[in-house]
Protein backbone atom coordinates (compact mmCIF):
# COMPACT_ATOMS: atom_id res chain seq x y z
CA UNK A 1 0.00 0.00 0.00
CA UNK A 2 1.39 3.65 -0.84
CA UNK A 3 1.38 5.52 2.55
CA UNK A 4 1.58 8.60 1.04
CA UNK A 5 -1.29 8.12 -1.41
CA UNK A 6 -3.41 6.69 1.52
CA UNK A 7 -2.82 9.88 3.33
CA UNK A 8 -3.71 12.15 0.69
CA UNK A 9 -7.16 10.14 -0.40
CA UNK A 10 -8.27 10.32 3.65
CA UNK A 11 -7.70 13.66 4.18
CA UNK A 12 -9.32 15.00 0.93
CA UNK A 13 -12.12 12.68 1.72
CA UNK A 14 -12.84 13.97 4.75
CA UNK A 15 -11.97 17.58 4.15
CA UNK A 16 -12.76 18.30 0.48
CA UNK A 17 -15.63 15.45 -0.03
CA UNK A 18 -17.61 14.91 2.78
CA UNK A 19 -19.02 18.56 4.24
CA UNK A 20 -21.46 16.96 6.96
CA UNK A 21 -22.29 13.54 7.96
CA UNK A 22 -25.23 13.37 5.46
CA UNK A 23 -22.85 13.11 2.90
CA UNK A 24 -21.53 9.30 3.91
CA UNK A 25 -22.85 6.48 2.22
CA UNK A 26 -22.89 3.73 4.74
CA UNK A 27 -23.41 4.02 8.43
CA UNK A 28 -19.74 2.60 8.88
CA UNK A 29 -18.59 6.23 10.22
CA UNK A 30 -21.99 7.85 11.89
CA UNK A 31 -24.50 6.15 14.71
CA UNK A 32 -24.96 7.12 18.15
CA UNK A 33 -26.87 3.97 18.83
CA UNK A 34 -27.65 3.24 22.81
CA UNK A 35 -26.54 7.12 23.49
CA UNK A 36 -26.72 6.78 27.87
CA UNK A 37 -29.18 9.60 28.90
CA UNK A 38 -26.32 11.13 30.60
CA UNK A 39 -24.66 12.26 27.62
CA UNK A 40 -27.38 13.90 26.00
CA UNK A 41 -27.28 17.54 28.03
CA UNK A 42 -23.75 17.32 27.34
CA UNK A 43 -24.09 16.99 23.16
CA UNK A 44 -26.74 19.96 23.39
CA UNK A 45 -24.30 22.13 24.42
CA UNK A 46 -21.52 20.95 21.55
CA UNK A 47 -21.65 23.58 18.61
CA UNK A 48 -23.72 22.67 15.88
CA UNK A 49 -20.89 23.32 13.06
CA UNK A 50 -18.79 20.85 15.54
CA UNK A 51 -22.18 18.07 15.80
CA UNK A 52 -22.44 18.10 11.52
CA UNK A 53 -19.10 17.15 10.60
CA UNK A 54 -19.28 14.28 12.99
CA UNK A 55 -18.43 10.89 11.19
CA UNK A 56 -17.84 8.27 14.54
CA UNK A 57 -19.03 4.76 14.35
CA UNK A 58 -19.79 4.42 17.94
CA UNK A 59 -19.31 6.01 21.62
CA UNK A 60 -15.95 6.62 23.00
CA UNK A 61 -16.63 7.92 26.56
CA UNK A 62 -15.63 4.89 28.93
CA UNK A 63 -16.62 5.27 32.76
CA UNK A 64 -14.72 7.26 35.67
CA UNK A 65 -13.07 10.06 33.40
CA UNK A 66 -13.14 12.89 36.27
CA UNK A 67 -9.83 14.34 36.18
CA UNK A 68 -7.93 12.26 33.43
CA UNK A 69 -5.67 13.04 30.39
CA UNK A 70 -7.28 11.72 27.47
CA UNK A 71 -6.08 11.57 23.88
CA UNK A 72 -8.74 11.56 20.73
CA UNK A 73 -6.61 9.75 17.82
CA UNK A 74 -8.24 11.50 14.88
CA UNK A 75 -10.57 13.94 16.74
CA UNK A 76 -12.19 15.32 13.15
CA UNK A 77 -14.24 18.60 14.35
CA UNK A 78 -14.12 18.03 17.90
CA UNK A 79 -17.76 16.51 18.61
CA UNK A 80 -15.89 13.58 20.53
CA UNK A 81 -13.04 15.79 22.40
CA UNK A 82 -15.86 18.54 23.33
CA UNK A 83 -17.40 15.64 25.04
CA UNK A 84 -14.75 14.48 26.99
CA UNK A 85 -13.98 17.87 27.89
CA UNK A 86 -17.19 18.20 29.86
CA UNK A 87 -16.40 14.58 31.54
CA UNK A 88 -13.28 15.01 32.37
CA UNK A 89 -14.05 18.41 34.35
CA UNK A 90 -11.21 21.13 34.57
CA UNK A 91 -8.77 18.97 36.49
CA UNK A 92 -8.60 16.81 33.15
CA UNK A 93 -7.20 17.69 29.60
CA UNK A 94 -8.35 16.10 26.27
CA UNK A 95 -5.69 16.06 23.18
CA UNK A 96 -7.11 15.69 20.14
CA UNK A 97 -4.41 14.72 16.70
CA UNK A 98 -5.76 14.78 13.47
CA UNK A 99 -4.36 15.45 10.05
CA UNK A 100 -7.26 16.84 8.46
CA UNK A 101 -7.25 20.85 7.94
CA UNK A 102 -10.12 21.75 7.19
CA UNK A 103 -11.50 19.55 10.21
CA UNK A 104 -9.08 20.79 12.74
CA UNK A 105 -9.97 24.14 11.38
CA UNK A 106 -13.87 23.90 12.81
CA UNK A 107 -12.54 22.53 16.29
CA UNK A 108 -9.82 24.96 16.72
CA UNK A 109 -12.68 27.61 16.39
CA UNK A 110 -14.90 26.66 19.13
CA UNK A 111 -12.34 25.73 22.28
CA UNK A 112 -13.07 28.97 23.96
CA UNK A 113 -17.15 28.79 23.24
CA UNK A 114 -16.78 24.95 24.70
CA UNK A 115 -15.23 26.76 28.01
CA UNK A 116 -17.47 29.08 28.51
CA UNK A 117 -20.68 26.57 27.98
CA UNK A 118 -19.00 24.01 30.18
CA UNK A 119 -18.61 26.65 32.75
CA UNK A 120 -14.59 26.29 32.88
CA UNK A 121 -12.09 29.13 33.62
CA UNK A 122 -9.96 28.18 30.53
CA UNK A 123 -9.92 25.80 27.85
CA UNK A 124 -8.74 21.53 28.84
CA UNK A 125 -8.49 20.60 25.10
CA UNK A 126 -5.68 20.87 23.13
CA UNK A 127 -5.18 19.78 19.28
CA UNK A 128 -2.66 19.24 17.34
CA UNK A 129 -1.94 18.59 13.64
CA UNK A 130 -0.42 15.60 12.69
CA UNK A 131 -0.64 11.22 11.43
CA UNK A 132 -1.70 9.02 14.27
CA UNK A 133 1.13 6.54 12.84
CA UNK A 134 3.61 9.31 14.14
CA UNK A 135 2.37 10.50 17.67
CA UNK A 136 6.15 10.26 18.67
CA UNK A 137 6.05 13.07 16.59
CA UNK A 138 3.77 15.38 17.99
CA UNK A 139 5.51 16.45 21.42
CA UNK A 140 3.60 13.70 23.78
CA UNK A 141 5.30 12.60 26.92
CA UNK A 142 5.50 8.76 26.95
CA UNK A 143 3.00 6.94 29.90
CA UNK A 144 1.15 10.28 30.21
CA UNK A 145 -2.41 9.54 29.22
CA UNK A 146 -5.06 7.84 31.55
CA UNK A 147 -6.90 6.77 28.45
CA UNK A 148 -7.16 6.94 24.78
CA UNK A 149 -9.98 7.19 22.52
CA UNK A 150 -10.48 6.56 18.78
CA UNK A 151 -13.78 6.60 16.84
CA UNK A 152 -13.87 4.96 14.10
CA UNK A 153 -10.10 6.14 12.32
CA UNK A 154 -8.02 3.21 13.02
CA UNK A 155 -9.34 1.25 10.40
CA UNK A 156 -8.29 4.31 7.99
CA UNK A 157 -4.50 4.19 9.37
CA UNK A 158 -2.00 2.26 6.02
CA UNK A 159 0.19 1.46 8.84
CA UNK A 160 -1.82 0.20 12.36
CA UNK A 161 0.71 -1.57 14.09
CA UNK A 162 2.38 1.60 14.44
CA UNK A 163 -0.75 3.26 16.04
CA UNK A 164 -0.89 0.34 18.39
CA UNK A 165 2.43 0.61 19.17
CA UNK A 166 2.80 4.42 19.80
CA UNK A 167 -0.50 4.06 22.01
CA UNK A 168 1.06 1.69 24.52
CA UNK A 169 4.04 3.73 24.80
CA UNK A 170 1.86 6.80 25.43
CA UNK A 171 -0.45 5.15 28.10
CA UNK A 172 0.51 5.37 31.63
CA UNK A 173 0.67 2.00 33.14
CA UNK A 174 -3.02 0.57 34.21
CA UNK A 175 -4.21 3.00 31.01
CA UNK A 176 -6.37 1.60 28.29
CA UNK A 177 -7.43 2.09 25.06
CA UNK A 178 -11.45 2.55 24.66
CA UNK A 179 -12.46 2.55 20.79
CA UNK A 180 -14.57 2.28 17.99
CA UNK A 181 -13.70 0.63 14.48
CA UNK A 182 -14.75 -1.23 11.87
CA UNK A 183 -14.04 -5.05 11.00
CA UNK A 184 -14.16 -7.70 8.59
CA UNK A 185 -15.17 -11.07 8.34
CA UNK A 186 -12.31 -12.34 6.07
CA UNK A 187 -9.38 -10.77 4.60
CA UNK A 188 -10.22 -7.81 2.30
CA UNK A 189 -8.50 -8.06 -1.11
CA UNK A 190 -5.84 -5.42 -2.30
CA UNK A 191 -8.00 -4.02 -5.40
CA UNK A 192 -10.84 -3.10 -2.44
CA UNK A 193 -8.71 -1.59 -0.52
CA UNK A 194 -7.47 0.50 -3.08
CA UNK A 195 -10.39 1.41 -3.99
CA UNK A 196 -10.85 5.20 -2.64
CA UNK A 197 -14.56 5.27 -1.63
CA UNK A 198 -14.39 2.06 -0.08
CA UNK A 199 -11.62 3.50 1.98
CA UNK A 200 -12.95 6.57 2.97
CA UNK A 201 -16.61 5.19 4.09
CA UNK A 202 -14.42 3.34 6.73
CA UNK A 203 -14.85 -0.39 5.07
CA UNK A 204 -12.60 -1.42 2.63
CA UNK A 205 -9.47 -0.35 5.37
CA UNK A 206 -10.86 -2.74 7.96
CA UNK A 207 -8.85 -5.66 9.64
CA UNK A 208 -10.07 -8.97 9.37
CA UNK A 209 -10.82 -9.69 13.26
CA UNK A 210 -8.75 -12.12 13.58
CA UNK A 211 -5.50 -10.19 12.38
CA UNK A 212 -6.86 -7.44 14.81
CA UNK A 213 -6.40 -9.84 17.60
CA UNK A 214 -3.42 -11.06 17.18
CA UNK A 215 -1.86 -7.44 16.27
CA UNK A 216 -3.08 -5.78 19.59
CA UNK A 217 -1.49 -9.00 21.36
CA UNK A 218 1.62 -8.05 19.59
CA UNK A 219 1.82 -4.38 20.43
CA UNK A 220 1.40 -5.38 24.12
CA UNK A 221 -2.00 -5.76 24.76
CA UNK A 222 -2.33 -9.22 25.96
CA UNK A 223 -6.04 -9.26 26.44
CA UNK A 224 -8.63 -7.27 24.40
CA UNK A 225 -11.94 -6.84 25.87
CA UNK A 226 -14.62 -6.69 23.30
CA UNK A 227 -17.62 -4.04 24.46
CA UNK A 228 -20.17 -4.30 21.80
CA UNK A 229 -20.80 -4.66 18.21
CA UNK A 230 -23.19 -4.57 15.56
CA UNK A 231 -23.29 -5.28 11.91
CA UNK A 232 -22.94 -2.79 9.49
CA UNK A 233 -25.80 -1.35 7.22
CA UNK A 234 -24.50 -0.82 3.61
CA UNK A 235 -27.49 0.44 2.06
CA UNK A 236 -25.88 1.68 -1.11
CA UNK A 237 -26.39 -1.17 -3.54
CA UNK A 238 -23.59 0.11 -5.63
CA UNK A 239 -21.29 -0.21 -2.60
CA UNK A 240 -22.93 -3.65 -2.28
CA UNK A 241 -21.89 -5.00 -5.64
CA UNK A 242 -18.49 -4.25 -5.30
CA UNK A 243 -17.86 -5.57 -2.06
CA UNK A 244 -19.24 -9.21 -2.86
CA UNK A 245 -21.35 -9.78 -0.25
CA UNK A 246 -18.70 -9.32 2.15
CA UNK A 247 -19.80 -8.82 5.71
CA UNK A 248 -18.63 -5.44 8.45
CA UNK A 249 -19.08 -5.07 12.05
CA UNK A 250 -18.30 -1.81 14.20
CA UNK A 251 -16.90 -3.16 17.68
CA UNK A 252 -15.88 -1.38 20.63
CA UNK A 253 -13.00 -2.63 22.44
CA UNK A 254 -10.64 -1.88 25.44
CA UNK A 255 -7.12 -2.49 25.73
CA UNK A 256 -5.45 -1.98 29.24
CA UNK A 257 -1.84 -1.47 29.61
CA UNK A 258 -1.10 -3.99 32.15
CA UNK A 259 2.31 -6.32 32.14
CA UNK A 260 0.73 -8.78 34.51
CA UNK A 261 -2.18 -9.66 31.87
CA UNK A 262 -1.45 -14.00 30.92
CA UNK A 263 -2.23 -14.97 26.87
CA UNK A 264 -5.86 -16.74 28.65
CA UNK A 265 -7.99 -16.55 31.35
CA UNK A 266 -6.65 -18.35 34.46
CA UNK A 267 -8.73 -19.53 37.71
CA UNK A 268 -7.11 -18.24 40.83
CA UNK A 269 -10.24 -18.59 42.79
CA UNK A 270 -10.80 -15.13 42.35
CA UNK A 271 -14.12 -12.81 42.90
CA UNK A 272 -15.01 -9.01 42.99
CA UNK A 273 -18.14 -6.90 44.21
CA UNK A 274 -18.93 -3.86 42.58
CA UNK A 275 -19.59 -1.05 45.02
CA UNK A 276 -21.51 0.81 42.75
CA UNK A 277 -20.02 4.22 43.30
CA UNK A 278 -19.14 4.98 39.96
CA UNK A 279 -21.40 7.82 38.51
CA UNK A 280 -24.22 7.06 36.22
CA UNK A 281 -23.20 2.95 36.68
CA UNK A 282 -24.75 2.79 39.97
CA UNK A 283 -26.80 -0.76 39.08
CA UNK A 284 -23.99 -2.62 37.08
CA UNK A 285 -20.53 -1.88 35.71
CA UNK A 286 -19.85 -3.20 32.39
CA UNK A 287 -16.28 -3.98 31.95
CA UNK A 288 -17.02 -6.02 28.32
CA UNK A 289 -19.49 -8.15 26.90
CA UNK A 290 -18.87 -10.83 29.05
CA UNK A 291 -19.00 -8.84 32.43
CA UNK A 292 -22.05 -7.47 33.29
CA UNK A 293 -21.27 -6.77 36.86
CA UNK A 294 -24.02 -6.19 39.67
CA UNK A 295 -24.06 -3.71 42.70
CA UNK A 296 -23.67 -5.69 45.66
CA UNK A 297 -23.18 -9.29 44.14
CA UNK A 298 -20.00 -11.23 44.35
CA UNK A 299 -18.89 -11.94 40.79
CA UNK A 300 -16.54 -14.57 40.47
CA UNK A 301 -13.05 -13.61 37.90
CA UNK A 302 -10.21 -14.66 36.43
CA UNK A 303 -6.69 -13.46 36.79
CA UNK A 304 -6.91 -11.11 33.97
CA UNK A 305 -9.87 -9.80 34.94
CA UNK A 306 -9.17 -8.95 38.64
CA UNK A 307 -6.15 -7.20 37.40
CA UNK A 308 -8.06 -4.79 35.02
CA UNK A 309 -10.44 -3.59 37.97
CA UNK A 310 -7.33 -3.98 40.48
CA UNK A 311 -4.48 -2.23 38.88
CA UNK A 312 -6.29 0.56 37.08
CA UNK A 313 -8.60 3.58 37.81
CA UNK A 314 -11.53 1.63 39.16
CA UNK A 315 -9.66 -0.24 42.02
CA UNK A 316 -10.85 2.04 44.92
CA UNK A 317 -14.98 1.34 43.07
CA UNK A 318 -14.74 -2.63 44.14
CA UNK A 319 -13.98 -5.19 46.92
CA UNK A 320 -11.42 -7.89 45.85
CA UNK A 321 -11.70 -11.49 47.53
CA UNK A 322 -8.76 -14.12 46.87
CA UNK A 323 -5.40 -13.79 46.38
CA UNK A 324 -2.49 -15.60 44.01
CA UNK A 325 -1.51 -18.05 45.57
CA UNK A 326 -3.84 -21.56 44.21
CA UNK A 327 -4.08 -21.97 40.62
CA UNK A 328 -7.27 -24.06 39.11
CA UNK A 329 -6.72 -24.04 35.50
CA UNK A 330 -8.80 -22.65 32.51
CA UNK A 331 -11.22 -20.20 34.14
CA UNK A 332 -14.30 -21.84 33.32
CA UNK A 333 -16.71 -20.35 30.18
CA UNK A 334 -13.63 -18.51 28.59
CA UNK A 335 -13.59 -19.86 25.57
CA UNK A 336 -10.10 -21.62 26.14
CA UNK A 337 -10.39 -25.50 25.83
CA UNK A 338 -8.18 -27.79 27.19
CA UNK A 339 -6.31 -30.05 24.02
CA UNK A 340 -6.68 -33.32 25.99
CA UNK A 341 -10.21 -34.95 26.52
CA UNK A 342 -8.44 -38.00 28.04
CA UNK A 343 -9.67 -40.85 26.05
CA UNK A 344 -6.27 -42.11 24.80
CA UNK A 345 -5.21 -44.14 27.09
CA UNK A 346 -1.69 -46.45 26.64
CA UNK A 347 -1.54 -49.94 26.73
CA UNK A 348 0.53 -51.97 29.03
CA UNK A 349 2.91 -53.35 26.38
CA UNK A 350 3.46 -49.80 25.03
CA UNK A 351 0.82 -50.31 21.92
CA UNK A 352 -1.47 -47.16 21.93
CA UNK A 353 -5.10 -47.14 21.45
CA UNK A 354 -6.13 -44.96 18.56
CA UNK A 355 -7.40 -41.37 19.86
CA UNK A 356 -10.51 -40.40 19.12
CA UNK A 357 -9.01 -36.57 19.27
CA UNK A 358 -7.02 -35.53 16.29
CA UNK A 359 -3.16 -34.69 17.32
CA UNK A 360 -2.30 -31.43 16.76
CA UNK A 361 1.39 -31.80 16.80
CA UNK A 362 4.13 -33.97 14.73
CA UNK A 363 4.96 -35.62 18.19
CA UNK A 364 1.84 -36.65 19.44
Amino acid sequence: MNEKLTYNQVKDYYGKVLQSSDDLKTDACCTDEGLPSYLKPILSKVHDEVLTRYYGCGLVLPELLEGARVLDLGSGAGRDVYALSALVGAAGEVVGVDMTEEQLAVAQEYRQYHADVFGFDSSNVVFKEGFIEQLDQLDLEPNSFDVIVSNCVINLSPDKQAVLEQCFDLLKPGGEIYFSDVYAERRTPQYLVDDEELYGECISGALYWNDFINLVKRCGFKDPRLVKSRPLAIENARLQEKLGGRRFFSATYRLFKISELEPACEDYGQAVTYKGTIEHHNERFVLDEHHVIETGKIFPVCGNTYRMLNDTRFKEHFEFHGDWSRHFGIFEGCGTVMPFDGRSEAYADGALEVSSTPSSGGCC
